[in-house]
């Protein structure tokens, strides 16, 4: 991962940032807007040739204004789709340049992933995974499945305990060794940007949505595993029993929902 910083003022305070932590900047004039991976944006006076040089050839330029970390992009259709489910404008006309910088530098990613010593079937999965066997909480090791394009298209569950067979309401010898998309046809395509995160560029990541395949509201907490692959551990929300008898209980609770939903 890149731990190489920027060092810019906003707003009067002195910021440094990780390059990786930076999904995109657009430019206004002289005003540079930089959008973090954590929500914020910050604004900055600098101009767009001094941004560029400063970010590194693992950015983008998608538009006259407008450079996007090539790691935070998810597809290139109509728009410029971002693993945290932004979309951007793009030139038409720099359409197939960016398409294939983008691939160009997935594929490096990926190229790596093949160079592994993960496990080499299912029963050696188990085998490293077996303490999450009788667990209460969901978990799986899923491993991601890229297209020619270089496009994160599915996964394939690698290890599952009987508490994700209860959640998904699927025996886990149907899913252990199946891809995801097999069982459930109408899987949304929204849960590979996460992964695909989490797979790609070690990303820990929390996240809390409907699954329409299982008719659940969930949280995910994922996070990298071997390579190519990612952890889960799912937790069905309506069957958490939050305690609020305390009014500092309560509090924390509202401070986290409004950190869930911005």
């Amino acid at each position: 991962m890149e731990d190489r910083t920027i060092t810019f003022i906003s707003d009067r305070k002195t910021y440094t940032i990780r390059v990786s932590d930076i999904l995109y900047v657009s430019m206004k004039k002289q005003d540079a807007f930089v959008h973090v991976l954590d929500g914020r944006v910050l604004k900055t006076r600098i101009t767009f040739a001094e941004f560029r040089d400063a970010l590194g050839d693992g950015f983008i330029r998608i538009s006259r204004g407008c450079i996007v970390s090539a790691r935070a992009i998810h597809s290139v259709n109509e728009r410029v789709i971002l693993s945290n489910g932004e979309s951007l404008k793009y030139s038409s006309q720099r359409r197939e340049e960016i398409l294939e910088q983008f691939r160009q530098k997935q594929r490096i990613i990926i190229e790596k992933l093949a160079d592994n010593d993960n496990p080499t079937n299912n029963d050696d999965y188990h085998e490293h995974y077996k303490c999450f066997d009788n667990i209460p909480v969901a978990f799986t090791d899923i491993e991601m499945v890229f297209n020619d394009d270089c496009q994160a298209v599915d996964w394939i569950f690698r290890y599952g305990n009987e508490a994700l067979a209860r959640l998904e309401n699927c025996p886990l010898e149907k899913l252990i060794g199946n891809s995801f998309s097999s069982i459930f046809s109408n899987m949304d395509r929204k849960w590979l940007r996460n992964y695909e995160r989490a797979v790609l560029y070690g990303e820990f990541i929390e996240l809390i949505d409907y699954s329409p395949e299982i008719d659940k509201y969930l949280r995910i907490i994922c996070f990298p595993t071997f390579r190519g692959h990612c952890g889960c551990m799912l937790f069905d929300i309506s069957e958490a029993n939050i305690s609020v008898e305390q009014s500092v209980a309560g509090k924390a609770v509202m401070m986290y929902l409004r950190t869930i939903t911005g």
